[in-house]
């Protein structure tokens, strides 16, 4: 099976759909010509013409409503915004009308969009180039929101999301783009970067939406992470040697709550991870459903590692998101809370 960057499984799943189906169609910032900021789209264009693949004017807003206004008459449009950090003008399109226009129309109209954005720090991007914003959409009823952890993932799951008929925010790790990651200006390579290649199988295929992984088997305690935040808490419970639980969420929503429930009824110990900052972060919704649904069975108090409460500090980025250090020191604590 063919080994792939998540950058090539995602550019594979968008013409795998394009080839399948005329409706789809890909535009944004330089998604064209250039082939994208990161080159997820390169060679679309030429393939498949200035009408399915094109650029856009530099307008979040404008992008994702034309998308929903395509989508509302029969059109399935997969945007690009080049950042996540960039999506603020187009908030109140996703909000007020691509997550409601099947509700206000009874279901006579849908909008099946994806808005794909490049989410995350460890490029070293600064404060408008580095933000995690998936707990923006997670409180929004009527989206679905999607973090893949690898290539296969990220192809299979894109696919799912351009087949579904409702809007989906798809949100990908930029330090899981291009395979083996060093952490830029001679970092040392990071205990993840194995994972970053992963087999992709050719064709369509899909990893449905609302379903988790458990990347690594554990009894000790479960560790909740998505994205990046994934292979950091692997490199942690390898670190500590502790016997943890890694469950990749893949999917915020819909959640696979089951999952979880699961997991922790059978370790009685729980650590939410993300690199988004702590306050009102998605973590905060798993801890308190873990809570919820675990109360008797839970051995010690949830714990969640996240990023900081500030603004994105550039010249201490690689402080700022959790590292393995800082998770195996949370996963440390709770077993022996």
């Amino acid at each position: 099976m063919p080994r792939r960057t998540m950058i090539e499984a995602i550019r594979e799943a968008m013409d795998v759909m394009m080839g399948k189906d005329d409706n789809v169609v890909v535009f944004g910032e330089d998604v064209g010509y250039f082939g994208g900021v990161f080159r997820c789209t390169a060679g679309l264009q030429a393939k498949y013409g200035k009408t399915r693949c094109f650029d856009t004017p530099i307008s979040e807003l404008g992008i994702v409503g034309t998308a929903i206004g395509m989508a509302a008459y029969g059109l399935r449009p997969c945007v690009e915004v080049q950042f996540a950090d960039y999506v603020y003008p187009a908030y109140d399109q996703i909000v007020s009308e691509a997550a409601r226009i099947r509700y206000r129309s009874n279901g006579e109209f849908t909008c099946p969009i994806v808005i794909r954005m490049p989410t995350g720090g460890g490029i070293f991007g600064g404060q408008t180039h580095s933000q995690s914003p998936e707990a923006l959409f997670t409180h929004v009823s009527g989206l679905k929101v999607v973090v893949p952890s690898n290539p296969h993932d990220a192809k299979g799951l894109l696919i799912a999301a351009i087949e579904d008929p409702d809007p989906v925010i798809f949100l990908e790790p930029k330090r899981l783009y291009n395979g083996p990651f060093d952490g830029y200006h001679d970092r040392p390579v990071t205990p993840w970067s194995k994972h970053v290649l992963g087999e992709v199988p050719d064709g369509h295929y899909t990893i449905p939406l609302g379903q988790a992984a458990v990347r690594r088997r554990g009894n000790a305690v479960t560790v909740l992470a998505y994205g990046t935040m994934t292979h950091v808490a692997e490199a942690a419970a390898d670190d500590t040697g502790i016997d943890a639980e890694v469950i990749d969420i893949r999917t915020l929503l819909p959640l696979d709550l089951d999952t979880i429930v699961a997991s922790v009824n059978k370790t009685g110990r729980c650590v939410v991870v993300h690199e988004a900052t702590l306050t009102s972060g998605f973590g905060a919704e798993l801890a308190a459903l873990v809570q919820e649904h675990c109360f008797y069975r839970l051995e010690a108090p949830v714990r969640r590692v996240a990023g900081w409460d500030t603004p994105y500090p550039h010249a201490q980025e690689w402080d700022y998101f959790p590292g393995p250090e800082r998770v195996g020191r949370a996963l440390r604590e709770t077993v022996e809370a």
